[in-house]
């Protein structure tokens, strides 16, 4: 038996209580709401900084993509280095990480630096996503697991919805470099809370599978990176399509190699168990969606002449959606299972990405009509997110630091890869909404099929 399955078999077969406290997750949820928001926050002002640096959505979109596109890659890797050296220490200097970069994104003088900034933020942010994750599972036993879960869920949601609506706010009164500012204190705050809340968690002496943890990051930047180079201009398609098939390549090359390494980066026999596989991918398809839809519609609406500021509050829709919703969503999963709740979800979402295509594509800007959409695809997002998350923590795959990372890293990467898929439907189409939102449908049934795949439910 290699040393991470033997990790995660001693993990999931802890006792049921843990000493989770509620100072303790205040301080977690501190972190993913610092993450969720960084993601987030130049969504609604993307054509400010685009206007400021003169230059097209094509180049202006890696500021978007290049903070999703480091924090997806390097989570497998942030993964490990959180059971080496210890998840509370490694969480810690993710937020100190990140008001540093968020300084350094408000004061950058162009374009590049911007993007480097971004790029550098999301490596910080990397980490934590698994850290939270896996810190919830050590501090709260299975009986409390869903609801701490729920509320990572509802933090989730209220970020989504701070982000947004924050950096329009922020950028029409102050302009845009002042959005990143309110994100300091927040993290220096969950920084001190989780010193004095959240007992050490002990690092393990581990030995790092180098080939494993470069091709599984170096395969995740170069998929990412193509799918997003399509919809430039000055890139020649040749380039995009070389840079996705070596990505594919070296992906291929990861599975192999871990398959056959005595102790692999990431241990492929958990990672194929069918509940973490059918909650990677609802969360991949879920995140697509919600990835393409926070970028399209601000670009929308401030695309027809509104502000920044009614573009956020348009947007605030969604996310307060997801924030009520998931509470519920927890108490759900514990009673009836989390297979029927995010089959649900899966299948609202669906609804909600068809009724956009018809919407947008038949422009409509009625705000009660475009809220009622963004409500049916908030429900949706939240009867999802809760229960893959759950799913992958209870999974054997999930007590394993580099297990959390891969599953964050396909579920953020489903949010790289449909904002990249706005930039390639604007390419491909003059009026590209039906297109695009007809396509994230497809993406979304994809995933509800697949959690019919395999005989094992999908969490519980």
């Amino acid at each position: 038996m290699n040393t991470a399955v033997g990790q995660a078999q001693s993990a999931t077969a802890g006792d049921e209580r843990g000493p989770g406290t509620s100072p303790a997750l205040a301080a977690l949820l501190a972190g993913t709401f610092v993450g969720t928001v960084s993601n987030n926050i130049v969504n609604v002002p993307l054509n400010a900084i685009l206007t400021d640096f003169d230059v097209g959505l094509g180049s202006g979109i890696f500021v978007v993509v290049g903070f999703l596109l480091t924090f997806a890659a390097t989570m497998p890797l942030a993964g490990w280095v959180g059971d080496r050296f210890g998840r509370r220490r490694v969480y810690c200097a993710a937020l100190l990480g990140t008001a540093a970069c968020s300084l350094g994104a408000a004061l950058a003088p162009s374009l590049p630096v911007l993007v480097l900034w971004r790029s550098l933020g999301g490596i910080a942010a990397a980490a934590f996503a698994p850290a939270v994750m896996g810190l919830i599972a050590w501090l709260f036993g299975p009986a409390r697991r869903a609801r701490a879960v729920g509320a990572w869920a509802a933090v989730n949601g209220i970020g989504q919805a701070v982000g947004p609506s924050m950096g329009g706010i922020v950028s029409d009164w102050w302009g845009w470099r002042w959005a990143f500012v309110p994100l300091v204190p927040v993290a220096l705050i969950g920084y001190a809370a989780t010193l004095r809340y959240i007992p050490r968690y002990p690092g393990k002496k581990m030995r790092l599978d180098v080939i494993g943890a470069s091709t599984v990051t170096l395969g995740a930047v170069l998929l990412i990176l193509g799918l997003t180079t399509v919809s430039m201009e000055q890139v020649p398609a040749w380039v995009s399509i070389t840079t996705i098939g070596g990505g594919v390549v070296v992906t291929a090359g990861f599975v192999l190699h871990c398959r056959r390494a005595a102790n692999p980066f990431v241990p492929i026999d958990l990672v194929i168990e069918s509940r973490f596989l059918r909650s990677a991918l609802a969360a991949f398809t879920q995140m697509f969606a919600l990835g393409a839809l926070l970028l399209a519609l601000p670009l929308y609406l401030t695309g027809s002449g509104s502000s920044t500021t009614q573009a956020g509050l348009m947007l605030f829709v969604l996310p307060v959606v997801m924030t009520c919703v998931a509470p519920v969503v927890g108490r759900l999963v514990d009673r009836i299972g989390a297979r029927v709740v995010m089959r649900t979800g899966l299948a609202v979402l669906v609804s909600s990405q068809v009724a956009l295509a018809i919407t947008l594509s038949a422009d409509v800007r009625n705000p009660i009509a475009v809220g009622a959409v963004l409500v049916g695809a908030g429900v949706g997002i939240g009867m999802v997110q809760t229960p893959a998350a759950a799913g992958s923590t209870r999974s054997p795959a999930g007590a394993v630091g580099t297990g959390l990372g891969l599953f964050n890293l396909i579920r953020f990467g489903g949010s790289a890869v449909g904002a990249a898929w706005v930039g390639v439907a604007a390419h491909l189409a003059a009026d590209p909404y039906g297109l695009l939102f007809a396509v994230a449908a497809l993406v979304v049934l994809a995933g509800l099929a697949g959690t019919f795949a395999g005989k094992n439910p999908v969490a519980g």
